[in-house]
Parts: structure tokens; sequence; C-alpha cells
């Protein structure tokens, strides 16, 4: 899509599209400036061959006519020009037609007789009709006029290449694929690439006739044999074992290495997975027993107090189970990333990856830096990756012009970083984390000019950053008139909430190249536009915006999703996603590969669990061996047909087998017979319900059986159902309908241009499914979640994928207060997800989503609900202590052997899994402590934050509102901001210190007995205030930085607990003081 370097601003409802130059001249120019020559026959854009030159129908007066036309002209017209009348002459790659005996200027056998090669070519395009007939607006063949016969009153339904037994032979869909494209039509099967019983041949007649002996079979059998022995002359991987099952190419040997899977399953070795199973079962044998005496057993005294616990511990139990079982079946993974060159990267040919969207979303340019979304993007652009199947699609949902501005700036500096980056063959290709590695970097580094030339690509980004830190610094204040560009034109996005929708394509295009003259990937800056009195569903529907755009523009098969703080660390990040997409096997029926999120900046100890590895180095290896982990919302490279809504790819089963040899009473196949005709027409309609909810429909579908509708109207049925489903969008519904991913052939760039602006408008999703069954799916905050439980439910898996060096690397919030609030979020939508029709519990049955998968979805929504128990835990032990009660009777011998079970049993399986998982002991032990911080404050406001939104439709934000500065390496891990998510856990700690003190005052006072029944109490507080403990440290390490109204409120708390406690249960009896006898003899 060219645009001539230029932004392309406009809005589909208003019917504005201009074109913003962004040099000296200042001018604006129509659409039709960026389109060539232009067809004098139907209107489209002349195509350009290889060589950059347009084509030319007649060589006497070079009339405009497109390819389309001419060789419609040469087999159904007059064959000769419109113009001067003079015959068209064969062109090479044209077949030939009555006429063209006498012209030998060329030998073209490949094309001599192929009349349907450049129609198929262009077939793709023919989806972008509206009504099957005629030329739509852009200028694009439709299919009807390409081929009149092929019109059929039953069009095939695609079923991703599986055989569906009630549609005919000859009327199966082929798929040929153009250039990037496919062409969807019905036609009879005559696909090359499929498979046929051998022709008979009569021995009498000469061989010749069926093609044998002839100079045209030679060819191809030389052809053959040359293809063969390329496919023979591969090295064999080392070492490398893999099952030779069957694949695509046939013509592949069978032991060669490009033909053996590229990914494998690790299983975690019987040694330790046996024993953690074992004690899986033990504890929830040990758990059973624990509640029959801890419900056989109340404390009569101290009722309320044991009821609360018990509750409790029931709650606590069942998210153990919802948490413990879907790790039961835990893998690791391991690609061959040498067996997908080899495959898919042959020498001397262009290489065969599948192309690859990149999605970077930004919003705030001042909250998220230009500078850190900049190393984003050049991480991007220098990934290890053919350069023509990369695209990176940068979303500003802000329509920021510092956003704009810093891109450009990355744009000039890319064309000298990507060849540095590819010459040596650095690792990260992120500028700012590469020159702050503290390592030598002359290691392994032979090249004599590596030196000179990384201190003078250092120097060039120290430059960068001082042009994009003078942006910002010029950001700060706005302008009373706003943002004006450099051609004097005023900044489209100068009002944010009221703006039109924006596209500027940076690289890729206009012929720009890197500093050593090769191509660089895309890079396209995309503003949705956005109204007043419109939805637009913040994050996830800036991700729909950029799927459509995409699809438009590029329309890669996969996408990838980061933040725009995660950069990629392993420059073979995307090969490694596309050995389990690419694999031929397994890979038709993954919707995502999910990276691990991995974290620069945090400090050695990770006092606040930021880091999160229990939970990706654990739980997530334990979901993919189930169905696979869920959707973390960056690093994850999808597959756009998962996306779209479609149900994955099923096998078909295989007959079910009965014994004929035994008479019909058999017991063994006793009334199968007389239920196999009941269950056809069950059968029949299932099959009907799961095609129509799985197959995807050629837009030309004609539904027959149906009386009384006209043809034309039913032709229209099919469109009427895409538009309610994506949009009315022709391009890109036809773009939908390509499984392989590529642009329709023969669209125009000024189309392109239009359907762009067109599908990223504030409008498009009206009435459609976009956000409830297409792309990301709205409804929740953590619109990851969802999107990705919707996939699992069409009966898709997903794939975690672990590779040595990480794949992604981000920032995390370091101090408490922003680490909170993160938490808050992702509690928040949670809670959403629970009280919404998308619920695991209640959502999804009878489809692909398999039980222990269920599993951990419900474990994922319910959580935030264990605030309410863990809180209520929290502060029993306080009570405990100030009340002189325990919520455990006097313990006998049979209860101190279960509670000491119960204890060894938490701690083996804590053990066995950090052995399978890899996780050290710190990183368990600070994530037990942080479930406790983040449970009983952010878990906690998020359950009442959301319950008042969902029920009562009243949004409570709990900000930020007050921020402190420090200086020195992880400043911010002292930093506290006030926010009234920390009176919770800073009440509980106060409370429970104040009952250490009294409990161990009322035991000195009273004597030695008495320190028996406190020990239990003690042990109960001091576990509470363990937990907290980083909490503690975190603003004791910096007395001046605790805010005063944190001290205040949470002093206030304290002493009302400690003024019911005097209340409820003082020292002092009720009835006065107790007189006793003194024992000696005054008198």
């Amino acid at each position: 899509m060219d645009t001539k370097g230029r932004l392309v601003a406009g809005s589909h409802n208003r019917n504005e599209f201009v074109l913003i130059n962004a040099d000296d001249i200042g001018r604006v120019t129509s659409v039709k400036e960026l389109t060539g020559q232009i067809c004098q026959i139907c209107g489209d854009e002349i195509e350009f061959s290889v060589d950059g030159e347009p084509f030319v129908a007649c060589n006497e007066c070079a009339f405009p006519v497109c390819r389309p036309c001419y060789e419609y002209e040469r087999r159904e017209g007059n064959q000769a020009c419109p113009q001067c009348k003079t015959r068209y002459k064969r062109i090479k790659g044209s077949p030939r037609v009555d006429g063209d005996e006498d012209e030998d200027e060329f030998d073209d056998l490949e094309h001599e007789f192929d009349y349907n090669e450049y129609e198929q070519q262009h077939m793709a395009g023919a989806a972008i009709s509206t009504r099957g007939i005629g030329r739509t607006a852009s200028g694009i063949t439709t299919h009807s006029e390409m081929d009149p016969s092929g019109v059929n009153s039953e069009i095939p339904l695609l079923t991703y290449g599986q055989e569906d037994d009630t549609i005919s032979a000859d009327k199966h869909a082929l798929i040929i694929p153009p250039f990037r494209g496919k062409r969807i039509h019905p036609m009879p099967s005559s696909d090359s690439s499929m498979t046929f019983p051998p022709r008979p041949m009569d021995p009498k007649k000469d061989l010749a006739v069926y093609g044998y002996g002839t100079v045209a079979w030679k060819e191809r059998m030389e052809e053959w044999k040359r293809k063969q022995n390329e496919k023979l002359q591969v090295v064999k991987h080392q070492g490398g074992k893999g099952s030779g099952d069957e694949l695509d190419d046939a013509d592949l040997p069978k032991m060669d290495e490009g033909r053996q899977p590229l990914s494998r399953k690790i299983p975690i070795p019987s040694s330790k997975i046996s024993p953690y199973r074992i004690v899986i079962l033990l504890r929830m044998a040990i758990l059973g027993l624990f509640f029959h005496y801890r419900i056989r057993h109340p404390v009569n005294d101290a009722y309320g107090l044991w009821l609360t616990s018990i509750i409790c511990e029931i709650w606590f139990a069942i998210s153990w189970i919802f948490d413990q079982f879907p790790k039961w079946f835990p893998i690791k993974r391991e690609t061959y990333l040498d067996r997908l060159s080899l495959r898919y990267e042959k020498e001397g040919k262009p290489s065969e990856l599948a192309p690859i969207d990149i999605f970077v979303s930004t919003v705030d340019p001042l909250k998220e830096p230009p500078l850190i979304t900049a190393n984003t993007v050049l991480s991007i652009l220098a990934v290890d990756y053919p350069i023509d199947k990369v695209a990176c699609y940068v979303s500003d949902d802000g329509a920021a012009m510092l956003t704009f501005e810093a891109l450009s700036e990355t744009s000039e500096f890319a064309r000298k970083w990507v060849p540095f980056c590819k010459k040596f063959k650095i690792e990260p290709r992120a500028p700012e984390w590469y020159f702050a590695l503290k390592v030598d970097y002359l290691r392994d580094k032979v090249e004599p000019t590596f030196v000179r030339e990384r201190r003078a690509m250092k120097r060039e980004y120290e430059e960068f950053k001082v042009r994009i830190n003078a942006l910002v610094a010029m950001a700060q204040k706005v302008p009373e008139d706003g943002w004006t560009m450099q051609d004097g034109t005023p900044w489209p996005g100068n009002n944010v909430r009221d703006h039109p929708g924006m596209i500027q394509v940076f690289l890729g295009q206009n012929g720009v190249r890197d500093i050593e003259g090769n191509e660089l990937p895309r890079l396209i800056y995309v503003s949705r536009e956005k109204r007043p009195g419109y939805e637009h569903h913040k994050k996830a529907g800036a991700m729909n915006s950029l799927i459509r755009v995409s699809a438009v523009i590029s329309n890669a098969p996969y996408l990838l999703n980061v933040d725009c703080d995660h950069y990629i660390n392993n420059s073979k990040a995307l090969r490694e996603a596309m050995c389990f997409m690419m694999d031929p096997q397994a890979g038709k029926k993954i919707c995502y590969v999910q990276f691990p999120q991995r974290f620069d900046g945090i400090d050695r100890h990770d006092r606040y669990s930021n880091r999160n590895v229990v939970f990706f180095d654990i739980n997530m290896k334990g979901l993919d061996g189930i169905q696979g982990p869920i959707y973390v919302g960056t690093g994850c490279v999808f597959r756009r047909q998962a996306l779209y809504g479609y149900d994955a790819p099923k096998k078909a089963k295989p007959p079910g087998k009965t014994c004929n040899c035994w008479p019909k009473w058999c017991c063994c196949c006793f009334g199968s017979r007389k239920k196999t005709k009941k269950g056809k027409s069950k059968e029949n309609k299932k099959k009907t319900k799961n095609r129509e909810a799985t197959q995807i429909h050629a837009l030309e579908n004609i539904e027959e059986g149906i009386e009384g509708v006209d043809s034309e109207k039913s032709a229209l049925m099919p469109q009427v159902k895409f538009e309610k489903k994506f949009g009315q969008s022709p391009v890109f519904i036809a773009s939908a309908l390509l499984e392989n991913g590529g642009v329709p052939a023969g669209a125009t760039s000024a189309s392109l241009l239009k359907e762009a602006i067109h599908v990223i408008s504030c409008g498009y999703e009206d009435k459609t499914e976009w956000g409830k069954e297409v792309g990301w799916i709205y409804g929740s905050v953590t619109e990851d979640i969802l999107t990705g439980f919707k996939m699992h439910c069409h009966g898709w898996r997903s794939v975690y994928c672990m590779p040595k060096r990480p794949a992604f690397k981000g920032s995390a919030p370091i101090n408490l207060s922003d680490r909170l609030h993160q938490v808050l979020r992702w509690a928040l939508g949670s809670v959403e997800i629970l009280l919404s029709r998308h619920c695991p519990i209640w959502y999804g049955y009878g489809c692909g989503l398999k039980p222990l998968e269920r599993f951990s979805y419900i474990n994922s929504v319910v959580y935030p609900l264990t605030s309410l128990p863990l809180l209520a835990y929290c502060a029993l032990p306080a009570v405990c202590l100030l009340t002189g009660k325990f919520i455990v009777p006097e313990i006998s011998n049979y209860a101190s052997i279960i509670f000491m079970g119960m204890f060894i049993s938490i701690a083996v399986t804590s053990v066995l899994e950090m052995q399978w998982g890899g996780v050290g002991i710190d990183d368990l032990w600070r994530n037990e402590q942080f479930w406790v911080i983040g449970g009983v404050s952010s878990h906690f406001f998020a359950l009442i934050q959301g319950l008042l939104k969902v029920l009562a439709g009243v949004n409570t934000n709990f900000t930020v509102t007050s921020k402190a500065a420090d200086d020195g390496e992880f400043s911010d891990l002292y930093l506290f901001k006030w926010t009234s998510l920390l009176i919770p856990p800073m009440t509980l700690m106060i409370i429970n210190i104040i009952g250490v003190v009294v409990g161990v005052s009322d035991a000195i006072n009273n004597g030695y007995e008495s320190w028996g029944p406190l020990f239990g109490r003690l042990f109960f507080a001091l576990w509470v205030i363990v937990h907290l403990y980083p909490f503690l440290k975190g603003f004791m390490g910096r007395q001046d930085r605790l805010p005063t109204i944190i001290v205040v409120w949470s002093i206030l708390l304290a002493s009302i607990f400690s003024l019911l406690w005097v209340r409820i249960n003082p020292f002092l009896s009720r009835d006065g003081i107790v007189l006793e006898v003194c024992g000696l003899d005054c008198n």
C-alpha cells in the first residue's frame, strides 16, 4: 500500500479522507494521486511486473488495459486492441488461443494450455463483491465475470482440509494458493496436489496418447528428478529423535530431517511426578480427616470463632483443589529450529515461513515513555525472520503527536540499527538493554570492525535518545491551539476523545531501505477513530481495530501482540512459535502460543513477587499438559482464524466396528442395528449444527433446499451473514476467507486505504459480533482471560513455549502501591467475568473445553472471593489473643497427628513442585507472602468494586494521588504512594502485633500454666505477621516515606478493635474484685 510517506486520516461515517504531507510543500492531495495507470475498460489499476514495469497489452499504441481485461479480450472478445484495432499478441505467461499458432517468439510450455492459472490468481479478490455479479467499487473483478460457467447453485464448504462425507466428491472446495491468498470456488476435483487412482491404459494404444514419451513428459520427468535430488541433499540432525509421520509433501524422503516433527513434548520424569501425585492424594485424605475432626469437635465457649474458622478453612480447601488438579499433567516442550529451516527455507528458494503481523499497543506517552516503545519497535524490526514476512503495527489509542513523532524518529534510526543487529547477530536487539549489558561484549566477537561499529552505533543511539527526550520535554506544555504538523496542518488528534482515524506507513514502502540497501519490515502507525457517544472498549477495542486494519493491509495468518514495554529478548522467538504453528501434524489445532513473561529492573529479592515465577513455571506447565495455557495479555502468537471465532478443525472419526458373526440377540451388539437407524437423523442434525458453527462458508454460497427463494436473494444470504459477523467491509470479509493469509489480488492502493480507514471507524463494530464472538472479547478489563477462554471453548488448544533464552522481557512496578494497583486491575477483571454470562462455572458446556482446563478458568475468576475468608482468618489470631479464646479445643494425640500430617503434606507438595518446576524456595515463599498481602488488599477492594459496578452500575476507582521521588538503583522499591489499598494490611499488622503483646503480658501475669494454651495463639498470629513482613519492611526501610494518613487510619482502626476487646472481655471479672482469705495469721 503506497502512501508516499504521508499520514492518512479520515472518517468513514463523515465521508472524510485526506492525505497530509509531511514535507515542506504542505499540500493536501487526492486519493487518485496514490494510484498508478488506470485501465480504460474496467477502471482498475494496472499492475506492475516483477521488474517494476507496468503491464502493456498492446505494443503498437500502449493503450492502458489491465491484465484481466487483456486475458478476457483474447479469450472471449475480438482479440484486438480497442484503440488501434491491432490484434493482441500473446504475452509470456498467457495461455494460447486460436490464432496464436504462428507466434513462435518464445517457448512458454509451462503456461501453454493453462487457461485458468491467471484466473485462479485473481479469484480470491472475487469475494470483495457485495452482489456476486459485475465489478466492485474498487474495480476488482468478480467471480461471475471471470468464470461464468463456474457459478453453481451449491457452493461447498471449506473444511480445513478435512473431507466431509455429506458433500459429494466432485463438489469439494478447492483451495488454490495464488501468491499468499486462496481461491475459494466450486469446481470438479482436478487439483494436481490431490491424489487419484492411476488411470487405466489400453496396451494397444500408443503411449504418446497418454503423454508418455513426449517431449513435455520428458521435461516434466527431468524436473521431478531435479527436485527429488534437491530434497535428498538435506543434512540430518545429529542426535534428534522424532517420529516419521506422514507429512503433506509426499516427495520428501521418509527419513529426511525436514520431515521430522518441529517440536516434541518432554514429560516430567516419573521419579518426580509420581511422588508428587501420591502426596496430593495423601493430602486429600488427610484433609478429609482434618475436617472430620474440626467439625466433630466444636469449641463451645468460642463458637463464633470456631464457626468462622471452619468456613474459612473449607473455602481454602476448595480453592486449593481448583488450583492443584490442573497441575496433574505438567509437561515441557522442545523445539527444533534447524528442522523448521530445512523444511521452509530451502537454499536458493524464497522463504516459505508464514508472515506475521505484530501488534504493539500504547495509550499515554507520558505514562508509557516513548523511548521504551521505541526500543520495543526496534527489537521487532530487527527480529531474525524474513523481512518481507514481518509487519509491525503500533496502536496509539491516545492519538498523541508525541508517539507519532517518536515513531518517525524510530523509523529513521532503524535504518542503521537493523543492519547492525543482523550483521553481528547481537542479543538482545533492543538498544537500551543491549548497551546496558554488564558483560564483555568482545567475547565471541572476532570481526575486527565490531568494536568500531559498536562504538559508532552507541553514539548514534545516544543522539537518538536526545532527540526522543527533547520531544518528550516539548510535549509537557501543549499549545493553546493544539499541535501543528511540519507542513502547517493541525494534528488530527488534538482532541483525544474526538478525532478521525489515522494511518501512517513509515517503513516497507516508497523504497525506504536501510543504510546497506536492504529492505526493512513494515512499520505502520494506527490510531483508530474516536467520537463522543461511542463505546471504545479500551485495549480490547484497540486490538480489534488492529486485527481489521492489518487484514486489509498485510493479512498475515499469524499475529503477535506485545505491550509497549515488552521487547523481544530472543531474536528467534517468532521461529520458536512457528515450530508449533506450522507443524503439519498438530499445528492446525493450535490457536495461540504463549510465552512466559520475564522482567527487567526488579530487585534481587523480588520483595513483592513481581516475577510471578510460580505461576509461569509451575501452573502454566501444568495447563500445557491439558489443553494449553491461558492467555496472559502479551507475548502471545495467535492464529488469525482462531481470533475470527471459528471452531478448531476436527478429525474424522472412523466408523464404529460391529460384529456380523453373531445373531441379532447377541449381547455384544444387542440393539446396535436398531439404534443405527434411529441415530442417523440425530447425527445428521448434529452434523448440520456443527457445520454451521465450525466451517467457513464461501462468500458465494447459495443455500439449496429452500423453496420460494429466488436466486438473487439466496445469493445475498451468505453475504448478509458475513456482514453481521465481521462488519460491512467487503475487503475485510474477503481477507477473512483466506486461511493462509494474503491480500486479495486486484485491490488498488486507493481502495485499500479507504477500507483501512473504514475498518477503524468508531461505528464499524455496531450490530456485529466483534467483541462477542470475534476478536478480543469485551466485558472485562482482563480481556486476555476471556479471549483465551472463548478459544478453548471452540475446541482449540494452546501451547506454552519456554525457550532457554527468554523470548520477551518487560518492566513491572516494583513499589508496593503500583504493584497492588496492578493486582487490583487483574482481580477486578476476574470479578467481572465471574458475574457475566461468560463465567466458566456455567458457560461453554458441551463444547471443546476439557474439565481440568475448566477448573483452571474457574480458579482464575473465583480467587478474589478468597479475600473475604482470608481477611477474617488473618484477624482471628488477634481476636483469640485479645479474648483468651482459641478456634481449636484442647488438642489430643490424634489431633496432633492430623495437624502434623497436614503441615508435612503441604511442605512436601511445595518441595516436589519446586523440583519439577525448577522454582527456588525464595520464589515460592515470596509468592505465598504476596498472596496474603494482595488477598487482604487488592482482591478485597476488587470484589467490592466489581459488585458495585456490575450490580449497581457504580464505578469506584482507587487511584494513586501522590508520588515521591528518590535517587539510586531500585529507588522505586521504597516509594510509597497514598492509596486506600494499604489500609487493610496495615491494620491487620497492627492488631496482630497488639495481640501478641497483650497475650504475652497476660501469660506473664497469670503464671507458667498459661503459656501452654498461649503457644497455639502466638503461632497463629506470627503466621500472619511473617506473611505481611514484606509490607512491614517496605515502610520500615524508609520511615520518612510513610504517609501520615496511613498511620492515622491504621492507628484509628486498631484502637477501635482494642476498645471492642476491652468492652467484650476485659481482664477484670464482671462481678467485681474477688477477695481471697489470706493464708497468714496476723494475730
